[in-house]
């Protein structure tokens, strides 16, 4: 009640960093607070359901996994659903009150992409048109931090930055939030960019791969025999499709240097690539 008091027009910082502390400090401590919440949310009054996100935000923020668990029930998203469903409360709701539920909703989407129901329920909301376009996150509020995150994710391994991104979001400065929310924002860029990187080599290695499977199985094929047109017409394709290969082979090498492991699969990968066209270019006729 205190940390959501419409009577009070700005946050209590202090009282809501009790709140956070007592929801860590018992098992049933996320699914309690979230009810709570719930309830604070869908209050009639603009400030209290303010707050109250205000709350949610920081709970999300600094009680970890249980609470991204909880948060990512439907049990709970149907609760934000209501408010925003003209069914329910979304005819009297503020338009603040709705657009900051919206913006929620939306950064967890970013945030937990790993957490199915929650995706299920905006593309719900933007189906329904209740939600028509993805909202800007402003700039001096913090995104929920992603969890659970991959091993070696940026934010282990960079500890200068990791250190730099704690001292931020315990401060209540708006600056230094903002800040933080910057901050965070490009280094979940650096780590999609090095996702990325990773699929494209997962994919173009398992596509070299079934490549020299295919060379293979042709040449066991056409041991000690004459190739006929078509068969000519087949082994040309392959070889193409393989040369292809070789060029991005030697860009994945490129970026793999700082990452042994990854740079002897990229290599093994082009050693094969190239012993397969080395042997069916034997068998193109001179």
């Amino acid at each position: 009640d205190k940390a959501t008091d419409p009577g009070v027009p700005e946050e209590n910082w202090e009282v809501i960093q009790q709140f956070c502390e007592r929801v860590n400090a018992s098992t049933e401590g996320p699914s309690l607070a979230l009810r709570l919440l719930a309830h604070k949310i869908q209050s009639p009054q603009e400030v209290e359901a303010l707050h109250a996100l205000t709350v949610l935000e920081t709970c999300v923020n600094n009680c970890g996994e249980r609470f991204h668990h909880a948060v990512a029930k439907f049990r709970f998203l149907n609760e934000l659903i209501k408010v925003l469903s003209p069914k329910y409360y979304g005819s009297w709701s503020s338009e603040q009150v709705k657009s900051r539920v919206t913006a929620v909703v939306f950064s967890w989407t970013v945030w937990f992409p790993q957490e199915v129901k929650i995706q299920e329920a905006y593309q719900m909301l933007k189906k329904q048109g209740i939600v028509k376009e993805d909202p800007k996150l402003p700039e001096d509020k913090i995104l929920p931090p992603p969890s659970p995150r991959p091993q070696k994710s940026i934010f282990d391994t960079d500890e200068e930055k990791s250190k730099l991104l704690a001292r931020l979001l315990k401060s209540n400065n708006s600056e230094d939030l903002q800040a933080a929310n910057c901050l965070i924002k490009s280094m979940v860029q650096e780590e999609q960019e090095k996702s990325a990187k990773v699929s494209r080599r997962v994919s173009t290695i398992r596509e070299v791969s079934e490549k020299v499977q295919c060379m293979g199985e042709f040449l066991e094929a056409h041991r000690r025999q004459e190739l006929s047109r078509p068969d000519q017409e087949a082994l040309q394709t392959l070889l193409q499709h393989g040369e292809k290969l070789r060029p991005l082979l030697f860009r994945l090498a490129s970026e793999a240097v700082d990452d042994e492991e990854a740079l002897a699969e990229v290599l093994q990968a082009s050693e094969e690539l190239t012993q397969a066209l080395r042997r069916c270019r034997q068998l193109v006729p001179s």
